[in-house]
């Protein structure tokens, strides 16, 4: 059992709360007996951290009690927790049907859900900007509840990522409150992909101009709605 802080391998697993240290590691911590049961049926474990006194069938390290709370991202945290592999860079998908795009989205909680949400009406890929939060902050991983597993993600430029899909023939839908139409004004088409914007400033206009169309949700008295909402309405709205 590992009892110190000071152990060159707990040391190690620290560093995976910062994301400089996920990226050149192309590894990241997950806390939980759900996210661990997840991420074993989907082959991404690297080895098991826990305080329990039992086996495993992955290469596991066995903690204290107080190792594990300077490991955990919870107050309260369960007594396991597991370091994963990221996966191999995903490339953008040439044979998809339906896709989200997110331009500087922020919200931890907000990419989960969105995540989650793509999962169940069965889109094919998330596409996020590199300037939108990090997949692999904790609380994103935590939002998507075992949707990271399975959701097909790419981090790449917008710019490059619509005018690939425009050339496979997916027509690309930006998201925003003026000069556009209502979400009821667009039949369903075979391929189609949904802009998402940062939650403070919406899809930045560079990108919307780039868009074959522009739609929006009809709405009353509130001026807005929040972008994982925004996101569940048009997914379910056009899904396959």
């Amino acid at each position: 059992m590992i009892t110190s802080i000071q152990n060159e391998t707990i040391k190690k697993i620290m560093k995976l709360k910062q994301k400089k240290y996920r990226d050149e590691m192309n590894l990241y911590l997950i806390e939980g007996f759900h996210l661990v049961e997840e991420a074993r049926k989907h082959q991404c474990i690297r080895y098991i951290i826990t305080t329990l006194d039992q086996h495993f069938d992955e290469e596991t390290l066995y903690v204290s009690e107080s190792i594990m709370k300077k490991l955990a991202f919870t107050k309260t945290p369960q007594p396991i927790m597991a370091v994963c592999h990221k996966p191999h860079n995903q490339q953008l998908q040439e044979n998809g049907k339906r896709y989200v795009l997110l331009d500087r989205v922020q919200d931890p909680g907000n990419v989960g859900t969105i995540m989650r949400t793509a999962l169940a009406f069965g889109y094919d890929q998330i596409i996020m900007s590199p300037d939108c939060v990090d997949l692999y902050n904790d609380k994103v991983v935590r939002a998507t509840q075992g949707a990271l597993f399975q959701m097909n993600v790419c981090i790449m430029n917008l710019t490059e990522a619509i005018r690939f899909l425009q050339d496979i023939g997916v027509d690309v839908y930006g998201t925003c409150l003026h000069q556009a139409q209502s979400i009821d004004s667009y039949n369903s088409k075979e391929r189609m992909a949904f802009i998402m914007g940062n939650e403070g400033q919406g899809v930045s206009e560079d990108i919307l101009g780039l868009c074959n169309h522009r739609l929006y949700i009809p709405i009353q008295t509130v001026e807005s709605l929040n972008v994982a909402i925004a996101a569940a309405v048009t997914m379910y709205h056009f899904q396959v």
